[in-house]
């Protein structure tokens, strides 16, 4: 245990790539620990490659929710305590409205909202024998204003822009943060892909942003330093966007 003594411990959902990396890779360089829950085990171990000593990585499914208790409590017994969540594991569908079953739907709040509250609950009961602690949650812009073919996405992060103010409110009195990010169009694998095989999707997006280009998963991964900080320890209910001036752009 003596690498972690005197660090803050945090864990990080969904932390083995995209925006959840750049937010492991923050952390570890400002000296917090990071426990990296996720699913794709292969993802996981160039994760603990990478971070070695500095982090512990667990292949696991949020959607198993009857075993998230038993999975908080180990780590709560082998770590003494958990400082800072960061619920970013998410799914996305991309689907005419008309086209989303029930199962699909169902599907996507399951991963984005239900797991996200099950393992912030489980997690809330150690920070409040603490009487500290700071939960960041990823929102985004599809809970900022209307995007087309995203239904299901854009109620889940909707609901994770309530939670974050409903949990501020109920938890802040207690030294517990609740925050979220709203990250605009950062440059990943996937926005990659899906932006440079649709020029006139890609033009929309550039014009609206008043910066003019694509944010880096390390700008989100900066702002969840900054909120998870004793700097931020007057700031909790925030949807924090971080998107060159998407949300606000014309």
């Amino acid at each position: 245990m003596s690498k972690v003594v005197g660090r803050k411990i945090a864990i990080v959902t969904g932390g083995a790539s995209g925006i959840g990396l750049a937010i492991v890779r923050k952390f570890v360089a400002s000296n917090i620990y990071a426990i990296i829950i996720g699913r794709d085990k292969a993802k996981l171990q160039a994760a603990k490659e990478e971070f070695k000593e500095n982090c512990e990585v667990i292949s696991f499914d949020l959607n198993d929710l009857a075993s998230v208790p038993a999975l908080v409590d180990r780590l709560c017994k082998q770590y003494g305590r958990i400082d800072i969540l960061v619920n970013n594991a998410g799914i996305n569908m991309k689907k005419e409205l008309t086209e989303v079953s029930d199962e699909d739907f169902q599907r996507i709040l399951l991963t984005n909202v239900t797991s996200i509250f099950s393992l912030s609950r489980e997690v809330v009961k150690n920070m409040l024998l603490n009487k500290s602690g700071s939960i960041i949650n990823i929102s985004s812009m599809a809970a900022q204003y209307g995007l087309p073919k995203v239904i299901a996405y854009t109620a889940s992060k909707s609901a994770i822009d309530g939670m974050t103010k409903a949990m501020a409110v109920e938890l802040s009195p207690s030294g517990i943060r609740v925050n979220a990010i709203a990250p605009g169009f950062i440059a990943t694998e996937m926005s990659a892909k899906a932006l440079n095989s649709d020029p006139e999707r890609k033009q929309k997006v550039l014009s609206r942003t008043p910066m003019g280009y694509l944010g880096e998963t390390a700008d989100i991964g900066a702002a969840a330093v900054f909120l998870a900080s004793d700097e931020a320890k007057y700031i909790t209910g925030v949807i924090l966007p971080v998107d060159g001036g998407n949300s606000i752009g014309f």
